[in-house]
């Protein structure tokens, strides 16, 4: 995974992170790639992972922050 690589995945919204992740898990999972190539896969699959967290965590706190703010209101 090249530092191009992960960058490029650092734009990725969710839905577009979550779509090639889905599709890196079903390469792996039918198998037939060699070592040096499941690894790279499972790599970029690792970086997708992460990047679709890293939106799940961003919305869960925006949703904490609505709470809280309507909490203050009442």
């Amino acid at each position: 995974m090249t530092d191009t690589d992960l960058a490029e995945i650092a734009t990725f919204g969710y839905e577009r992170a979550r779509d090639e992740l889905v599709n890196v898990v079903k390469m792996l999972e039918q198998g037939g790639l060699d070592l040096d190539d499941s690894l790279t896969l499972w790599e970029r699959g690792e970086a997708l992972a992460n990047r679709c967290e890293e939106h799940l965590a961003g919305a869960r706190k925006r949703v904490e922050d609505a709470l809280a703010h309507r909490s203050e209101k009442d």
